[in-house]
């Protein structure tokens, strides 16, 4: 039975009803009656204090442990210690000793859970309290409220590109509505439109959403919701976008150089070496963990970008780097050595020059070519027979490419006593 405030749960296996109240307030005060029927039932007088919950908030990556520090109070520091979750009935139900560890402080007025390897079933609504007995009874003082949401690990996606927001939860939270939410508010909460499709695989207990043609406004925080009557169970991560504009630096050993990286004050600053920005993001070689006193972070969060300073450049910074926080940004640095660049200046000089020369050469062999005529006395001579007449003989070879004809015309010297036989090769244009 659930009334809203107050919640009625029968626990038949072990022979139990439990009584849940729910925000408990004065109007709870008074005489109440339990039993079997009216025959066998006892009699609880219930008191309402003043109030003393606390309510904590918890984040942590699914996988890690989370340590919970719960208070109670001064008159219940001596009783046993309770540790409870909110079932889907609001019912607080005991945790299994074996997923959680209780530690007592020197001041018995705390004491800490520790919940190892966290999956998306530990998500909710939990309870410190403690205990007392009585011989038909137990009563429970329920005193800290802690909502303990779930970290999933960054979902990337490149600029233009697609991904996939994964979103799985406790099966017992089948039938419940389910929504992603940006920003982890209400009115952020994301409708299925033409780039997001939305699936609830009931049976493996995921619920997806896919986003096509991202853009750099899709970066940022997520949240994966369970609506239930009074409160919403949920988990959260980030989308980070790569955008499509890469950064190429060319350096020279000893230089100087910065790097401007987008930043938002609610994400993580992302600065580190990695192939792979997935390298980066999860276990990548951060810039707090960089041993070198040429880094320098310069963090200007009103224009919305840090700046990763690097003195004194040397050949080993060479290599891709990636900086940015829900946005970033791909930087390749290829730092040179300068007798390495004095060599590469050298050489494409030297590279120039001869190409010119054998361009100059190639020009004057042609020139000259095109401007030789022959000289008669290398002609070849023929001794002729005939003291009076001279004979000259001349073959023309008529190139097929050629576009017209020509007419050559020869007179006579009657006063010349040897003949020259000449054969030219004429391409006639």
């Amino acid at each position: 039975m659930d009334s809203g405030d107050v919640c009625l749960y029968d626990d038949t296996s072990a022979g139990v009803l439990m009584v849940y109240f729910r925000e408990l307030n004065a109007g709870h005060a008074g005489t109440y009656r339990c039993g079997v029927n009216t025959s066998h039932y006892m009699e609880v007088q219930l008191k309402v204090q003043a109030a003393f919950t606390e309510r904590v908030n918890k984040s942590v990556v699914v996988g890690d442990e989370v340590n919970i520090t719960c208070r109670i109070p001064e008159e219940h520091k001596s009783s046993p210690k309770f540790f409870c979750k909110e079932d889907e009935n609001h019912i607080c139900q005991t945790v299994s000793r074996s997923k959680v560890k209780l530690n007592d402080f020197s001041d018995k007025s705390l004491f800490t859970v520790i919940i190892s390897d966290v999956t998306e079933r530990d998500a909710g609504v939990y309870w410190c309290g403690a205990e007392t007995s009585h011989t038909d009874f137990t009563f429970i003082s329920l005193t800290t409220k802690v909502q303990l949401k779930l970290i999933m690990p960054p979902v990337l996606g490149d600029e233009g590109g697609s991904a996939q927001i994964v979103c799985p939860y406790d099966p017992i939270f089948n039938s419940k509505k389910k929504k992603l939410m940006k920003s982890c508010t209400d009115e952020n909460t994301l409708m299925e439109m033409n780039r997001w499709s939305v699936n609830d695989d009931t049976t493996a207990s995921v619920f997806s959403v896919n986003i096509t043609g991202l853009t750099a406004e899709d970066a940022g925080k997520y949240c994966c919701a369970v609506t239930l009557e009074t409160d919403v169970i949920y988990l959260y991560t980030h989308l980070i976008i790569i955008i499509k504009q890469e950064l190429l630096l060319n350096k020279s050993e000893g230089d100087n150089m910065s790097m401007e990286c987008k930043h938002h004050a609610e994400y993580q600053k992302v600065f580190c070496k990695a192939h792979e920005v997935s390298m980066c993001v999860n276990d990548g070689v951060s810039l707090q963990s960089i041993r070198d006193d040429g880094f320098s972070l310069s963090d200007e969060t009103s224009t919305g970008v840090f700046t990763v300073n690097i003195s004194h450049l040397r050949e080993e910074h060479s290599g891709i780097y990636w900086c940015g926080s829900h946005i970033i940004t791909k930087v390749h640095l290829n730092v040179m050595r300068e007798s390495s660049v004095m060599k590469k200046i050298v050489f494409i000089v030297c590279v120039c020059v001869i190409l010119l020369l054998i361009g100059g050469i190639t020009l004057i062999d042609f020139k000259i070519k095109c401007n030789k005529t022959p000289d008669p006395k290398s002609l070849p001579t023929i001794p002729s027979s005939d003291d009076d007449m001279l004979y000259t003989a001349v073959s023309f070879h008529k190139y097929e490419d050629s576009v017209s004809d020509a007419t050559v015309t020869f007179s006579k010297d009657e006063i010349l006593t040897e003949y020259t036989t000449v054969i030219y090769n004429m391409r006639l244009e």
